[in-house]
């Protein structure tokens, strides 16, 4: 049983495409990660590299686990046995990780195993994974349209991207300039534009693996409770049904009852609870 770490994408897509696709909600983010970085590079994601691993309980067997980092972020778990979880933090072991994200289950494995005495762990977010089912719009929608965001809307999209992750308190000082350019090369990002001015954006990821994630969603603060956010936010996903996904889910906050009441209206049902967790030194 162990792992195998690589810098090579596509080593990493070769070796676990079978367990990637036979569960591509469980496995979004080392999916959507690997795919960003085969097709743009570990720039386009703020790092200058990513690696991989992937994970066999026995020596040629299958895959049955994977994780991915993108330094400085924490590594990013997909889900697997908590066996899989303990044995990634023993072959990390000594490698500068301030913390881990993934499934809860799989997460907490994985601090526990990494922490020594004197050493402590703590949960400092919590999401749900959501996939669709059958999509249903807001009725009545608010005013406005939906439209596929151009080059003009860049500088307007990266600011909103930077006070996203500023409201998830993931890394605001970031300039989001590359990933707003990178998203209206997709042709994912769209915005809710009411009177005339975008009012609202959301944004699906490329398909792969028959799925498409959506995110980020954001509506500045003085224009929330209008609709807009739902109404963009079924627009994306319908979008990305149109383009050919089997599956299409989303995280949402676990602590913001407003934001998971919306994605159940408009269809999404819940998959899995996710943790970030942080390692605090006594």
């Amino acid at each position: 049983m162990s792992w195998q770490l690589t810098h090579d994408v596509e080593e990493f897509r070769r070796a676990a495409a079978p367990h990637l696709e036979a569960d591509p909600a469980g496995n979004t983010v080392p999916l959507t990660v690997a795919e960003t970085v085969r097709r743009h590079g570990p720039r386009a994601l703020g790092t200058e590299d990513a690696w991989f691993g992937f994970w066999r309980r026995t020596a040629g067997g299958p895959v049955e686990a994977v994780v991915v980092q993108t330094p400085p972020r924490a590594p990013l778990l997909g889900p697997m046995p908590d066996e899989a979880a303990r044995q990634l933090a023993e072959a990390l072991r000594g490698t500068p990780i301030e913390g881990v994200k993934g499934g809860e289950a799989p997460a907490r494995a994985f601090a526990e195993a990494w922490t020594a005495p004197g050493e402590s762990w703590a949960v400092t977010r919590r999401s749900r994974l959501f996939r669709l089912g059958e999509l249903a719009p807001p009725r009545p929608a608010p005013p406005g349209t939906a439209r596929r965001a151009t080059a003009d809307d860049i500088p307007l999209a990266a600011t909103w991207m930077r006070a996203f992750a500023a409201d998830i308190g993931v890394a605001p000082a970031t300039d989001h300039t590359a990933n707003a350019e990178r998203r209206v090369a997709d042709g994912g990002l769209y915005v809710w534009e009411a009177d005339g001015r975008p009012v609202s954006m959301a944004a699906h990821s490329p398909l792969v693996a028959g799925q498409s994630r959506v995110a980020p969603v954001y509506t500045p603060p003085e224009l929330r409770g209008r609709g807009y956010a739902g109404s963009v936010t079924a627009a994306v996903s319908r979008a990305a049904l149109d383009a050919g996904a089997r599956q299409v889910v989303l995280f949402a906050d676990a602590a913001n009852p407003t934001s998971t009441a919306l994605y159940q209206r408009l269809g999404y049902r819940p998959v899995a609870d996710h943790v970030d967790i942080v390692f605090a030194f006594a």
